[in-house]
């Protein structure tokens, strides 16, 4: 089999991206029709996803070293990913995922709406892989409750609007309590809660479902840990402590 070029490992990264863990296998549909689509076998195409676990901190602190042979072209483009994600996970997600970019919605007539709503699809798919479709604090399972949720907002910062470490996986209570900085999570990746909910006490709803956060430790993800950096900035510009 011909060496992988560098566009075929740019699309099975963004496969990565978007694949958890326990799914990186020959069977995996997704697998089979990115092999299909660049003419390597599934097993070929899981093989790779999984040289590149080895190169995510995460994985690799967790004992799952992935096959631990990854080559220089692939850390040269997760290099690149992690340079730009914007711009390098949208052109590879358009040719693995091409519908969500073909797709109309009625409603909406701006390209520029379009393109975010676009954007936004591709960083909750890569999200909540990453956190095996859980809230990160509950543990809540049903997709429909649960929202990939920015740690810095998407207009404060364009280049990590894309970027894994910049995103939690949180029910849609806890996520509005993060954006509107009444609950944090410090880079110690434990819960701090604003002093405003914490008055709240007597209220048995408040009580239970926000206020008992407070040091509590989220879930981890199985890829993509959240950059202390992006979380301190969090808990200065957002947090209400």
């Amino acid at each position: 089999m011909n060496k992988w070029t560098k566009d075929e490992l740019r699309l099975a990264l963004a496969l990565y991206c978007r694949t958890p863990f326990g799914k990186m296998h020959s069977r995996n549909p997704e697998i089979i029709a990115l092999a299909d689509r660049i003419g390597r076998t599934p097993s070929a195409v899981a093989m790779k996803l999984v040289n590149f676990a080895s190169l995510d901190p995460v994985i690799a602190e967790s004992g799952r070293t992935g096959l631990g042979n990854a080559s220089n072209l692939d850390r040269e483009v997760w290099s690149e990913f992690s340079a730009d994600w914007e711009g390098r996970l949208v052109e590879a997600s358009k040719v693995i995922e091409p519908e969500i970019f073909e797709r109309q919605d009625i409603e909406t007539t701006r390209v520029s709406e379009v393109e975010i709503r676009t954007k936004q699809s591709v960083f909750r798919r890569m999200i909540l892989s990453s956190y095996v479709g859980r809230c990160c604090i509950t543990g809540l399972s049903d997709s429909r409750l649960l929202v990939a949720s920015h740690i810095v907002p998407w207009n404060e910062d364009g280049k990590n609007r894309l970027n894994p470490q910049n995103g939690l996986c949180l029910n849609v209570l806890h996520d509005k309590a993060f954006d509107r900085g009444l609950i944090t999570v410090k880079p110690d990746l434990t819960v701090s809660v604003s002093p405003e909910l914490s008055r709240l006490r007597d209220d048995p709803f408040a009580a239970e479902a926000l206020v008992s956060l407070e040091g509590v430790k989220i879930r981890l993800p199985e890829k993509f840990a959240p950059a202390p950096e992006f979380l301190k900035w969090h808990g200065e510009k957002v947090f209400r402590g």
